[in-house]
């Protein structure tokens, strides 16, 4: 049994079944773990929710931004961007079905010695209160007010974690940090205006992972969604966003052993800008 961690799909399914062809990947043998963003800006958003919900145990998926944003846009709040490719779902026959589904899925999972999530982890959070903080949205999301949720989830407001926070504002950080954080300060205050490479970082901020004194040092993190940060692989980061949608590749990883698979992403899945 092999287990493959595989980075941000964004609804690229023609180098996601390429990717599985290059690894070999059997659904009775082996297991999928990946990181999120399954939707959004690539061209087949709907076939990815499908296949991936139709492997059952032999995939974990967490939750990212985008996917989030779907079930959003799905009960009519936010607003979609220009490049968003949520509409194919939104009117599928099966479209209920795949989003109680992907509501279900965790926010973070952890596993011996490691812990996927979309995006990072606070530096004040050890792998163990991550866990226990990704289960408050996690029953949020699953429990009867989930769509008053889903009205007061999206903001950049608090910027930073407090043992205080109540209500929604505390279930906003949870969500910003693990599905939409890039830079942070040593205190973990969030910037959510930088996208780009790490040379990009404001003032005062970091990568979350180079912050010093970072209290989930000790467990292996599997990320993805920042595309312009790369595949980069360290004795405790694997951060497999690799830029597919950007005309970059799609990365998949086996833990077992770290040996790397990758294919470029298909002409026709390529966004400009």
């Amino acid at each position: 049994m092999a287990t493959y961690a595989i980075g941000d799909i964004q609804g690229c399914f023609d180098s996601f079944t390429r990717l599985l062809e290059r690894c070999a990947f059997d659904a009775t043998r082996d297991r999928l773990w990946l990181v999120g963003d399954l939707v959004n800006r690539g061209p087949r958003s709907l076939e990815t929710l499908r296949f991936v919900r139709h492997l059952g145990s032999a995939a974990i998926t967490v939750l990212g931004n985008h996917d989030l944003s779907l079930l959003m846009s799905a009960e009519g709040f936010g607003k979609q961007g220009k490049g968003d490719t949520f509409g194919e779902i939104l009117v599928a026959p099966d479209r209920d079905e795949l989003l109680d589904w992907l509501r279900h899925q965790p926010l973070c999972h952890i596993e011996g010695q490691y812990c996927m999530v979309h995006a990072g982890l606070l530096p004040q959070w050890t792998v163990r209160k991550a866990r226990s903080l990704a289960a408050e949205v996690e029953t949020a999301l699953a429990g009867g007010k989930w769509r008053k949720f889903m009205a007061n989830m999206w903001g950049s407001e608090p910027a930073a974690w407090q043992n205080d926070l109540e209500g929604w504002p505390r279930l906003r950080v949870i969500v910003n940090a693990m599905t939409r954080m890039r830079f942070c300060t040593p205190d973990g205050v969030m910037d959510f205006r930088v996208k780009g490479e790490v040379s990009k970082a404001p003032e005062g901020y970091m990568p979350w992972f180079e912050v010093p004194g970072r209290r989930s040092v000790d467990s292996v993190l599997i990320t993805g969604h920042w595309s312009a940060l790369g595949l980069k692989v360290m004795p405790n980061l694997l951060a497999i966003d690799s830029g597919c949608l950007w005309g970059g590749s799609l990365t998949a990883i086996r833990l077992e052993d770290r040996v790397i698979f990758q294919v470029d992403c298909s002409k026709e899945e390529i966004r400009a800008g």
